[in-house]
């Protein structure tokens, strides 16, 4: 895989300083920007990650030091570091309001060579480092996800088999061996389907946690966790009151899987002589469900109670737990793609209370009317995560969803296929065809150039002329809503 080159940006408003500068740092897999005044700069950082920035102090216009304090209070930029480079005499006051600017070194001209260099390999091997870390961690979750995926093959024949047998087999002795087996299965599933999640919510940007969206009221879904949960905890008393309007609009499997974690969670680490108490209400413009249980969560917990792995830790009976410690970071990925929020409190007051809210639709809301025919749509994405988690999200939207795994595969549908799409979703970065080009050939057949692109990347400036962008990591509603806007144009 071709990784793209770390980038130093240098501002200087001599052109000869630049010249200089960047003869003195260029090397392989680095790409230097030079920028003539700290506004060109600000121009270049909002388009291009950079691994370190030198700065100029006297320039026209922003100084080095008005440059930094912009770039600190900039979330893209603030945690760039900055090495200040002055011709100016070693004046500690200016020193001192330089590092408050957030400069990390000076730099005093003229420069030596030797430590101009030597600074920039300190940066240039802790960004290539860090690039190298986050290149592992994703293979890794694809290694993970692909695992996963294949593991429910052989696994669904061994569950089929089961109960096939559980019909043939008439000793009790047996038949609570083949029990065993089933439930040991399931929950084997359970953790499976967890390391999918996990995997669409770190490669994917968290598509496939709302695959499609219609009404659904709050309290039937509640309801119906709980229902799932009493088969197997049948002993446990769990209460359900419900106030006010309840209606919202997503996905009901996934919402029902948010609410069966975490209710799963209050029983399973709440105290068992104590109630679940779920209560439902209309908060203004959102929908509320608090699960209460008796017990406390250590406060060291709470504020990573939600991270991956860690959930499991809530509560004394760990060794016992039953997952992979991920219900409560699914649960929350869940609520954050449908627009809403999970949070937790524990004290000796409140016990301990998680609370999911959810954007509220009103139950007389005007409706879409139907569309005459399917949309369409092609997806073109060499990520199977990605790929496959937007099939489902379009078509859970009444969508008639293709996929292709590259920009030849894309070419050959477009121009083959039975039917034109209505819209293609093209990712930039593809193995044979990359997206610009797959877009370019689109644009010499005048049957696909009608034909609108929405294109998906981290990077900006490899977006081609005449398509809409929606960067990567994708939020789904955002895509979706712009989908919907553009087969509705003329």
């Amino acid at each position: 895989m071709n990784l793209e080159p770390i980038k130093f940006l240098l501002v200087d408003d001599t052109a000869q300083n630049l010249v200089a500068l960047e003869a003195l740092l260029r090397r392989d897999g680095l790409e230097i920007l030079t920028a003539r005044s700290g506004f060109e700069a600000l121009e270049l950082l909002l388009v291009h990650d950079v691994a370190l920035a030198f700065l100029d102090v006297q320039m026209p216009g922003m100084d080095g030091f008005e440059l930094a304090e912009l770039m600190r209070g900039t979330e893209r930029t603030k945690h760039v570091p900055i090495i200040f480079v002055t011709a100016g005499g070693r004046d500690a006051e200016r020193v001192f309001q330089g590092y408050e600017s957030g400069a990390v070194d000076f730099l005093h001209k003229p420069i030596d060579p030797r430590v101009l260099r030597s600074k920039a390999d300190v940066f240039f091997e802790l960004s290539k480092q860090r690039r190298d870390c986050t290149h592992a961690l994703r293979l890794n979750e694809m290694f993970v996800g692909i695992l996963g995926h294949d593991l429910r093959t052989p696994l669904s024949a061994i569950q089929t088999g089961t109960e096939i047998l559980e019909q043939l087999v008439t000793d009790d002795d047996q038949l609570g061996i083949l029990r065993r087996m089933f439930v040991s299965g399931h929950r084997m599933n359970e953790m499976i389907e967890q390391l999918l999640d996990l995997t669409r919510a770190r490669l994917a940007g968290g598509l496939g946690f709302a695959r499609g969206r219609k009404p659904v009221d709050v309290c039937e879904l509640v309801q119906r966790a709980v229902d799932e949960l009493r088969t197997t905890h049948s002993q446990r008393d769990v209460r359900v009151e419900a106030y006010g309007d309840a209606n919202t609009a997503g996905d009901p499997d996934r919402l029902v899987q948010a609410l069966s974690n975490l209710i799963g969670n209050a029983i399973q680490h709440g105290r068992a002589d104590g109630p679940i108490a779920i209560r439902v209400f209309d908060d203004g413009h959102q929908i509320a469900v608090e699960i209460r249980n008796r017990g406390l969560i250590p406060a060291e917990l709470l504020p990573v109670l939600f991270d991956p792995f860690r959930g499991r830790e809530h509560g004394p009976s760990r060794a016992n737990s039953r997952g992979l410690g991920l219900g409560l970071y699914i649960a929350q990925q869940i609520a954050q793609a449908h627009g809403g929020t999970v949070a937790v409190a524990s004290s000796e007051e409140t016990d301990t209370v998680f609370t999911l809210r959810l954007p509220r639709v009103s139950s007389d809301h005007p409706r879409t009317e139907p569309e005459p025919r399917p949309r369409s749509v092609l997806i073109v994405d060499d990520d199977e995560a990605t790929r496959e988690s937007l099939r489902e999200a379009f078509a859970g939207e009444g969508y008639d969803a293709g996929t292709a795994a590259d920009g030849r595969a894309a070419l050959d549908l477009l121009l083959h296929g039975r039917a034109k799409p209505d819209l293609v979703i093209l990712d930039m970065v593809m193995p044979i065809l990359d997206g610009a080009q797959v877009y370019h050939a689109m644009q010499a057949v005048p049957e696909l150039a009608r034909i609108p692109v929405i294109v998906s990347t981290s990077d900006p400036t490899r977006v081609p002329p005449g398509t809409i962008l929606i960067p990567k990591p994708v939020k789904l509603a955002r895509l979706l809503d712009t989908a919907a806007r553009l087969i509705r144009s003329p």
